[in-house]
C-alpha cells in the first residue's frame, strides 16, 4: 500500500500540475481575447483546467475524501477526453479552435487521454484495504 504522493505518484501530480497551469493559461487567453470565435471550445478548455487543478490538489492531499474527489476528477477527465475527442473528429466544425481534449488530446501528444487512465490506476494501486474481521456481521 502506497500513498498517492509517493513514488510514481509524485510524477503524476507534477504532470497534472503542469496540465493545470497550461490549460488555465490557454483558456484564460482564449476567453479574454477571442471568446466570440469559439465559445464552446474555450469553455471546454476552462473546464479541463478546473478538472486538472482539482486532480492535482486532491492527489497531492491523498486522504480518503480527496481520493474520492481525485477518482471523480479522473473519471470526468477520461469521459471528457473520450466524448470531446469523438465529437471533434465527427463534427470538426463544432471546434473551430482546438481544446485540450479535442482529437483525444493529439495536440498534447495524447497525454490527456493517458493521464486519467494512469490517475485511476494509481488511485486503485494505492487504495487502502481494511482488514476483514470475520467475527463482525
Amino acid at each position: 500500500m502506497a500513498d498517492t504522493r509517493s513514488g510514481p505518484g509524485r510524477l503524476l501530480i507534477a504532470i497534472y500540475g503542469i496540465f493545470a497551469i497550461a490549460a488555465t493559461s490557454r483558456s484564460a487567453v482564449q476567453i479574454a481575447t477571442r471568446f466570440d470565435q469559439a465559445p464552446a471550445a474555450y469553455l471546454l478548455s476552462a473546464t479541463a483546467a478546473v478538472v486538472y487543478l482539482l486532480a492535482t490538489i486532491t492527489l497531492a492531499i491523498g486522504n480518503q475524501t480527496s481520493r474520492r474527489v481525485a477518482f471523480l476528477s479522473c473519471t470526468v477527465e477520461l469521459a471528457g477526453v473520450l466524448v470531446v475527442g469523438a465529437i471533434s473528429l465527427l463534427q470538426p466544425s463544432w471546434f473551430p479552435d482546438a481544446t485540450v481534449w479535442s482529437n483525444f488530446g493529439s495536440g498534447y501528444v495524447f497525454i490527456p487521454l493517458v493521464l486519467p487512465v494512469l490517475g485511476l490506476w494509481w488511485l486503485r494501486k494505492t487504495q487502502r484495504h481494511e482488514p476483514i474481521n470475520p467475527a463482525q456481521p
